[in-house]
């Protein structure tokens, strides 16, 4: 069984991935990083991952369509998806954030220290679960 540890990273732009970075790293916790929705996909399928930082607007394949899809798969399901967007938070995202099962909803600029905490947090409650494997 592969232990749920890593804290997966995403973003189309480097400079976003550098800031999440900086802000979850000294929490210690092994990181990934992938720049598309598509590699985003690949990453959690490979298991391993505890928590996910994931911008909702990527070319291609979208935040929402990656949640979308890890929310049909078993294996995928109980990951936690922190949701990050920089167009600003509107009822109709918030909406869908929330049908689709996000963990949280944040705009960017991020607040590091307020990330930390929510990365922190959702990765202590799935360790502690009883279904977190994978």
């Amino acid at each position: 069984m592969i232990v749920a540890d890593k804290v997966l990273l995403v973003d189309d732009h480097e400079d976003n991935l550098f800031a999440m970075r900086e802000a979850v790293s000294p929490l210690g916790y092994p990181l990934e990083v992938a720049t598309s929705g598509d590699e985003a996909l690949k990453t959690v399928l490979r298991g391993g991952i505890a928590v996910t930082v994931l911008d909702v607007v990527m070319p291609v394949v979208s935040g929402l369509d990656v949640l979308l899809y890890m929310q049909r798969l078993e294996q995928t399901r109980r990951i936690p998806v922190i949701l990050v967007t920089g167009l600003g938070i509107d009822p109709q995202l918030s909406r869908d954030a929330m049908r689709l099962g996000a963990a949280d909803l944040v705009a960017k600029p991020i607040d590091p220290w307020a990330l930390c905490i929510k990365v922190r947090y959702l990765h202590e409650a799935r360790r502690l679960s009883p279904t977190a494997a994978g």
